[in-house]
Formats: C-alpha cells, sequence, structure tokens
C-alpha cells in the first residue's frame, strides 16, 4: 500500500516526509483555505512547492463543475509539474473530462466517489486514481471499507488500470482495514500518521526499560 498526505500545509508535509514513508500527496481547496493559501497564482505557486518536497504524485483540484472549465483547469495543472494529477469530482461532465483528458495524456484522479458505480464509471472512462471517501460513508452509517472490498473485487474482474485511494480516512484502524481489503493507497491526514507511531504498551514497555537501564548504573 502507498502513503499520501492529505494537505496543503508545507511544514506538515515536510514533517511527514522525513519519515521515508511517504509516497504522494493528496489536497483540495478546503485544505489548501486551512494552509491560508488563496488567489490562483498563490495556489498554483504551492501545488509547485509540494512537488517539490515529495517525490510521488501530488493530485491538484479542478474547481469548475462543468466539462469546459474543468478542461481548462486541469490542463493548466498538468502544465504545472509532471507529477500532477489533477481531481476531478464525480459528476457527468467529470466523467466525460475523465475520458477526455486520458485521450490528451493528462493522469486524472475522481474524488468525490461514494459507490461502486460511481467508481465503476470512473475507471471505465480512464481515471488514473478512484478516492472513495470512506470516513464520509461510516458517517451516514454506510461501510466505507465495504466500498472499499467492493471495489478491489470488481476492478480485479476487469484489471482496470485504476487505483484505488482510500480517502477520508479517520484513524489508524480505516487505514489497517484498507490494507487489508486491498486499496492501492490511503491518503491520510498528518494525525492520523502520528496516531499509527503509538501504543499505550510500546510506552510502557519503553518507560520500563528505561528504568531498569538507570536502575543498572
Amino acid at each position: 500500500m502507498k502513503f499520501f498526505l492529505d494537505t496543503a500545509d508545507l511544514d506538515d508535509l515536510e514533517s511527514i516526509a522525513a519519515f521515508g514513508i511517504l509516497d504522494g500527496v493528496t489536497t483540495n481547496p478546503t485544505l489548501m483555505a486551512k494552509a491560508g493559501v488563496r488567489g490562483d497564482d498563490a495556489v498554483r505557486a504551492r501545488y509547485r512547492a509540494l512537488c517539490e518536497i515529495v517525490d510521488g504524485d501530488v493530485s491538484a483540484e479542478v474547481i469548475s463543475t462543468d466539462f469546459a472549465g474543468m478542461m481548462r483547469e486541469a490542463q493548466t495543472l498538468a502544465a504545472l509539474d509532471p507529477r500532477i494529477v489533477v481531481k476531478i469530482p464525480m459528476l457527468a461532465d467529470g466523467v466525460r473530462a475523465l475520458h477526455a483528458l486520458r485521450e490528451q495524456g493528462i493522469r486524472t484522479n475522481c474524488t468525490l466517489v461514494f459507490s461502486a458505480a460511481q467508481a465503476l464509471l470512473a475507471a471505465k472512462a480512464g481515471a488514473s486514481y478512484v478516492s472513495p471517501f470512506i470516513g464520509r460513508l461510516d458517517d451516514v452509517a454506510e461501510p466505507g471499507v465495504g466500498l472499499i472490498r467492493l471495489l478491489v473485487r470488481m476492478f480485479g474482474n476487469y484489471s482496470f488500470d485504476c487505483a484505488i485511494l482510500a480517502a477520508s480516512i479517520r484513524s489508524p484502524r480505516h487505514v489497517v482495514q484498507c490494507a487489508q481489503a486491498g486499496a492501492d493507497v490511503a491518503t491520510c491526514p498528518r494525525t492520523v500518521f502520528e496516531a499509527m507511531f503509538q501504543h499505550p504498551l510500546t510506552d510502557a514497555g519503553l518507560q520500563k526499560f528505561l528504568q531498569n537501564h538507570a536502575a543498572g548504573n
């Protein structure tokens, strides 16, 4: 499984990238605003900066919801850096854009996927990634990880060249469940990455070792 960081914050990215476990970045307009990045020029500059830190794919999201607007934005974003993967929303015009961009050699990430039918359309249209939002599904009492399992089985039936990117991950348990289900990528906020290092028995064991060491000196 690949690990992506879900952020637009350069400090967060540098912190997690330093562990040597990071494969890419996802971001969106909400994360850009949270990081204080506003305005087209500033957003594009931030995408370039993200690409300089991580040696992997960086998902950059369009704002438009119509076909022509998505195509214009996607071409501009893709020109920023070869590592840019353009995030396209799961809409009828979005599926059309996924196909057209694939024909132009532009890689895409279909975002806001909440059903197997949506994911199937995106994969068929030529998306490079599909992003099921498992945490948001859990919020409405639908099994988010169950969707990951279903997509792994479906995509395997037809050998789609489309990676399953588990998004809206809320905890280390989500990460492990997605790995068990066969997701290709998990994209997580910094808090989830940091929580993955932790276990109370590790803390207790380390404290005991240090106490024994001190007592023996």
